[in-house]
């Protein structure tokens, strides 16, 4: 197979797109697990946001196997586009909304905030991290630099410009990843964030053990002893993530 056919064929350009991502973001992937480890050490939380498609990253850091139990997402339902698509996307369009996700959830130092925006260009996830870094918790942005230069401009600043570290992921502009020559299908976005993410982990596990510390970590519910396992997380986080209980005392 030729080089430029080779060129032509998506799990290939996917895995350009990953080698990419290394080598640009590479050293940011292990500052920010650094501030992970740091924040989850003192007993912080990670607060986790983003709106329309990039709440399935807010899902994938949430209650997840292998994943910190220490993790809450904070979220407007307005932003969920699974019973209204077309409010989702007003709503992330709208100003105040982010301000008010941030004031209801209230992060406080030694938090930290993860901020999950392709485009970072809507007043949702720009509002998000700017309200969480004035209440002095520092935010990770994890974004694309180039969707973000060529997004159109719904705010004066961008995701990146409140963000003490950023993960660029590489998306191309638009999302889309095929054909090469004029892509208009098979969106990209989720995979290369799930990837930066895992990888974020994987540095976290990294340094975690070279501390010597034991992670709070939830561990696969359809394994022998999950349900054990996260009973003692459960008890430990549920007042201060209410979303793993939905407010309910699970106590008796």
């Amino acid at each position: 197979m030729t080089e430029t056919v080779r060129a032509q064929r998506l799990p290939d350009r996917v895995r350009t797109l990953l080698d990419d991502l290394d080598s640009v973001s590479g050293a940011a992937i292990g500052e920010a697990a650094a501030l992970l480890l740091e924040s989850v050490a003192s007993d912080g939380i990670v607060h986790v946001a983003g709106a329309g498609h990039s709440l399935a990253m807010v899902c994938e850091t949430f209650y997840r196997a292998g994943g910190l139990a220490a993790v809450r997402p904070i979220w407007h339902p307005g932003v969920f586009p699974l019973d209204d698509a077309l409010r989702s996307t007003r709503v992330e369009r709208e100003s105040g909304v982010g301000r008010g996700v941030v004031e209801a959830a209230a992060p406080t130092p030694p938090d930290v905030a993860v901020v999950f925006s392709t485009s970072g260009r809507n007043p949702y996830p720009v509002e998000v991290a700017e309200a969480c870094a004035a209440r002095g918790v520092p935010v990770i942005a994890v974004t694309s630099a180039r969707a973000s230069r060529e997004a159109a401009a719904r705010t004066p600043t961008s995701l990146a410009d409140h963000a003490a570290i950023v993960l660029d992921t590489r998306v191309p502009p638009g999302d889309a990843l095929h054909p090469a020559g004029a892509p208009r299908t098979a969106a990209v976005s989720t995979i290369l964030a799930a990837y930066t993410w895992s990888r974020v982990l994987a540095e976290l596990d990294d340094l975690a053990s070279a501390r010597g510390m034991r992670l709070p970590r939830w561990t696969s519910a359809n394994v022998p002893g999950g349900d054990e396992e996260n009973a003692a997380l459960l008890a430990r986080y549920r007042g201060r993530i209410p979303e793993l209980t939905g407010g309910r005392d699970t106590s008796q």
